[in-house]
């Protein structure tokens, strides 16, 4: 039987000979792993969840693997009989210039990709910026960043975006900061809300009364638990910037020709959609793909995350 703990922190049996005391396991040494397959078993219920993950990885593959996917040069012309239908050859037809159409889809998911994810996370940083410190300190503060977003709030997302393209002129650069403008008011109001709720906790007082510093409160202890409802937001939100994206394209407003991008290939086959319908009605299902995808990735991660969500 062992006695007392002796000087050193060692403990003695009863023969007199030195025990060393067990060394425990770290409480948390397992805990992120084991919540991150619990996050996954949650999200992985979801059917639709998965779907939505798989084609959006897919689309994500098939924008990196472009250059080895597709069969033809993008813009290039005369590749084949003008408005000529899906062969073998040309698994998605050819447009009015004879350019591989299947070849464009899969370019045009870079320009969708790289607008859709850049913008949106522009959009977050700036929008989570601004809610983190509407939120936290409150006041006059408060009211001017609210009173900005609430301008933002009042034009539709496609007519600031027209509005700014057409002062800013074309280019993916300036798609991507049209798009961001937008929807930087909501990432803002979602944040502020958390933050407001948040910031009553008891942990956060303790902070103060510890003589933390604001910043630091709020990046150590507000922002990790308004984190999740903002990943949700950004989920849903990349879906809203492709469609934005692509009916500046659509409007003449997007990349200029002939990069290729997917609503420009829609406009560009409504010419053609008596005699040739494959030119407008194949980039436009891989666009509806694509947005329906992401709809559905977005309600699967806030079903997994958010905490009201969960059944």
């Amino acid at each position: 039987m062992a006695q007392p703990l002796g000087a050193g922190g060692r403990s003695f049996d009863a023969e007199g000979l030195s025990v060393s005391p067990p060394i425990a396991a770290p409480a948390d040494a397992r805990g992120p792993r084991v919540g991150v397959r619990r996050l996954w078993r949650r999200f992985a219920r979801n059917p639709g969840a998965v779907f939505g993950l798989a084609v959006f990885l897919g689309i994500v593959a098939m924008a990196v693997l472009a250059p080895v996917l597709a069969p033809y040069d993008p813009i290039a012309q005369g590749v084949g009989k003008p408005l000529e239908g899906p062969t073998v050859a040309h698994w998605a037809g050819t447009d009015s210039f004879g350019r591989d159409i299947m070849s464009r889809i899969i370019y045009g998911a870079r320009v969708a990709l790289v607008v859709g994810l850049v913008a949106v996370l522009l959009a977050m940083v700036i929008g989570v910026t601004l809610g983190l410190i509407s939120g936290y300190y409150g006041g006059i503060v408060d009211v001017v960043i609210m009173r900005v977003m609430d301008g933002l709030f009042a034009f539709p997302i496609i007519i600031l975006a027209i509005a700014m393209m057409a002062v800013m002129g074309f280019g993916v650069r300036n798609v991507i900061i049209a798009v961001a403008v937008g929807f930087i008011a909501p990432f803002a109001r979602v944040t502020r809300g958390d933050v407001l709720a948040v910031k009553e906790e008891p942990y956060i007082e303790a902070a103060r009364l510890a003589s933390v510093g604001s910043l630091a409160i709020i990046f150590r202890h507000v922002l990790p638990n308004v984190l999740a409802p903002i990943i949700v937001q950004g989920a849903l939100r990349v879906s809203g910037a492709i469609i934005t994206e692509s009916g500046l394209s659509f409007l003449g407003l997007g990349p200029p020709p002939p990069t290729p991008a997917w609503g420009r290939m829609i406009a560009e086959g409504q010419t053609f959609v008596v005699m040739a319908p494959h030119v407008a009605t194949i980039p436009g299902i891989a666009l509806m793909l694509a947005i329906v995808a992401l709809n559905l990735l977005g309600d699967g991660l806030r079903d997994t995350l958010d905490p009201r969500m969960r059944r």
